[in-house]
């Protein structure tokens, strides 16, 4: 069909999708299928290369992104001007504060006008020139795309590890370079995940590998200077179920391999002084289990979940961590969930949230003494990071808000001293005063009360005739933080409210929260979300039909399955990567993340109530003959976590089925993946496409 863009320019004729029907019976149930066929039969090889797409799926996609430009191009002048102003918010010869460890401090830095990272070191306590170990911009130069991931120096600072990706497909190269010199060694090992973990004599580093189907499941052991097809097998993961990670105890002493999915996990030692010895289990794993260790004079602290659902911090000797031998460091309290847990040598540190609201808090080992580093405002952010040393009384943070940018703040654990290191420059302006940051509660179906973040500009009117952008996740426990953004005041200086729906199925108040949004409770996200929206139209923030919702990946699944369930709330549908053919994923166990997702959506497989269940909300298995707002999808050709047939076929299904003339755009990145298109200022031109859409259809252009 023609469809006519909000501006009045006469888009191109939309292309339509062959319906090929498959047909397959799951549980008694007959599923059709009619757009399967956009799914690349050897899409494994296109993850690595995108040249291998079959010719008529690449015909296809071109003609979705040839009429996506199309209904797009009255709004190019907005889109420039977006990218322009975006742009002129960063300083780009921008830096991160040193992290000291040892004789040098380490940084990442940016050259003006420089798309990648410089990954740079200086002398600590001397006056000498920065030493630049890689030079993303040389590196990624001429490249369709470029990513480099995982830089981690040698305990004895004399090499570097780093992995390369140059398909977007987050297959990773792992290669070591001779710190001094910048040669590259002949080392090189492909297929990893990004990073590694050293030695403590630096001749050796531990590293992950990942299947044909991008699922993390060995960990090798590397010389230094030898052939990987050498390397030593360290721990083989045989259950599809589970992801494998590896890092290290912040004292260095051990190495860690983590084995995980959503709900249990279980770790591994490895004596960073004897790294050909085989890893022994800390706690073998125990469904509904999750914990993480530390390390701290011959203890283990190990942060857990074991009969305390918001978690609490234990400690247990080395040589036998059974939990009867377990002491209590730090006790649960119900609606304080701990995120996150580092041992110095002197100090105990963990990052919480209660009530929605992150804190940090220090412990003295010596006497037991606590205090919390907590702030004023309605809504923030807070990240904690613990660095490179062991010996030390320092610990750094970043505190940013809604109004506020990033503050990154070095903390003295003993004087409570705080020495502002950096605060984020916006160099074409920025007056925190114009604007306005609240934090509200939205009744949702059940009583239960969803967490709204808002920004707006204070002479914005909150009489119902502002539009409103939302943004929503509640996937896998992830918290969107209340923080800090250059790109969001492209929106709201132009008159638009900012929204964060804090839903269920993220960790914001709690693991209760995250358990009941995820499984069966499915449900509660998207009912919390659409309470949200009419939560906010009741207080006057906007009205019916005047929110532009966006979600990216599991959050592109809230906002479709939203706008089957009210599509007259919304005006318009940002769907970003979006997780929309949620029943076919997770009945296909050969997908990358089909077997470990499982305990996060249920077992459609196996369990005919998962079945109907997600059955009752997939996006794309709930299109029907209906009105539906604008959308504008986006997919990744190379992304191994939302495939990019998923937003194809939802796009190809609502282009037969939805009855209304409002603008339904496909548009894919052939050269990139799952996080879009590598270098920074081209990340700005994504963003700047999806609110040159919103402002668009918002008559706000």
């Amino acid at each position: 069909m023609d469809a006519r863009s909000p501006t009045g320019g006469k888009t191109a004729t939309a292309p339509v999708a062959a319906r090929i029907p498959r047909k397959t019976s799951v549980h008694g149930v007959t599923l059709r299928d009619d757009y399967g066929w956009l799914r690349a039969a050897n899409w494994q090889e296109v993850m690595r290369d995108p040249a291998k797409l079959p010719a008529e799926i690449r015909q296809y996609l071109e003609a979705e992104n040839e009429y996506t430009e199309a209904a797009m191009a009255p709004a190019e002048a907005l889109r420039q001007e977006l990218f322009a102003e975006m742009r002129a918010r960063i300083k780009e010869d921008d830096a991160s504060v040193p992290a000291p460890d040892g004789p040098w401090a380490y940084f990442v830095r940016y050259h003006a006008g420089g798309q990648y990272p410089l990954f740079c070191r200086l002398p600590r306590g001397k006056h000498a020139p920065v030493q630049i170990l890689l030079d993303g911009d040389a590196m990624g130069a001429g490249k369709p795309y470029f990513a480099i991931a995982g830089a981690s120096h040698s305990r004895d600072h004399r090499h570097i590890a780093y992995s390369l990706d140059e398909a977007g497909g987050e297959f990773y190269t792992l290669r070591v370079r001779e710190a001094e010199s910048g040669r590259d060694l002949p080392d090189m090992i492909e297929g990893t995940l990004p990073g590694a973990v050293w030695s403590a004599d630096g001749g050796s580093l531990f590293y992950v590998r990942l299947d044909d189907n991008h699922r993390s499941r060995w960990v090798y052991r590397h010389l230094l200077g030898g052939d990987p097809a050498d390397d030593a097998l360290v721990y083989e993961e045989t259950d599809p179920a589970f992801f494998v990670g590896i890092g290290e105890t912040q004292d260095r002493r051990y190495i860690l391999v983590h084995a995980h999915e959503h709900q249990t996990s279980e770790t591994h030692l490895i004596d960073a002084e004897t790294p050909e010895a085989a890893p022994r289990c800390v706690l073998a794993r125990e469904d509904g289990h999750e914990y993480r260790v530390e390390h701290h004079s011959g203890e283990l602290f190990i942060l857990t979940n074991k009969e305390a659902e918001d978690f609490r911090i234990v400690s247990a000797p080395v040589s036998d961590p059974d939990p009867a031998r377990w002491r209590e460091a730090v006790p649960h309290v119900e609606g304080r969930i701990i995120l996150a847990l580092g041992m110095l040598k002197r100090h105990m540190v963990r990052l919480e949230r209660a009530d929605g609201l992150p804190r940090i808090v220090v412990r003295r080992l010596a006497d037991g003494a606590e205090h919390a580093i907590a702030f004023d405002e309605e809504a923030y952010s807070l990240a904690l990071e613990v660095g490179y040393e062991f010996e030390t009384d320092t610990i750094r943070f970043t505190y940013s808000s809604m109004t506020t940018p990033a503050r990154v703040y070095d903390y003295n654990m003993e004087s409570r001293e705080r020495r502002l290191r950096k605060e984020q420059e916006v160099p074409s302006g920025h007056n925190p005063d114009d604007y306005a940051t609240r934090r509200i509660h939205a009744p949702s179906h059940d009583g239960a009360e969803v967490p709204v973040t808002l920004l707006y500009r204070k002479d914005t009117p909150l009489d119902g005739s502002a539009p409103l952008y939302l943004y929503g996740y509640g996937a896998y426990g992830i918290a969107i933080p209340a923080a800090f953004s250059t790109n969001r005041l492209s929106l709201v200086d132009r008159g638009f409210v900012f929204a964060l729906a804090h839903v269920r199925g993220g960790k914001d108040k709690g693991y209760g929260w995250y358990k009941a949004g995820r499984r069966e409770h499915k449900m509660n996200s998207f009912t919390d979300f659409i309470a949200a929206a009419e939560h906010l139209i009741a207080e006057g923030y906007t009205a019916r039909g005047r929110i532009v919702a966006e979600g990216r990946s599991a959050g592109g699944m809230l906002v479709g399955a939203a706008a089957n369930r009210t599509p007259d709330l919304f005006l318009g549908i940002v769907a970003g990567v979006p997780f929309v053919d949620v029943l076919n994923t997770m009945l296909d166990e050969t997908l990358p993340l089909t077997p470990p997702e499982w305990n996060e959506w249920g077992n459609p497989v196996s369990d005919a109530k998962a079945f109907a269940t997600i059955r009752s909300y997939s996006p794309y298995d709930n299109v029907a003959a209906r009105a539906y707002p604008h959308i504008l999808a986006t997919a990744g050709l190379t992304d191994p976590r939302v495939t990019y047939w998923e937003p194809a076929k939802w796009v190809a299904k609502l282009r037969t089925m939805k009855r209304d003339d409002r603008l339904l755009l496909l548009r894919t990145i052939m050269d990139a993946g799952h996080a879009g298109r590598s270098g920074r200022f081209e990340a700005l031109r994504e963003i700047a496409f999806d609110y040159a859409f919103a402002l668009t259809i918002a008559g706000k252009a």
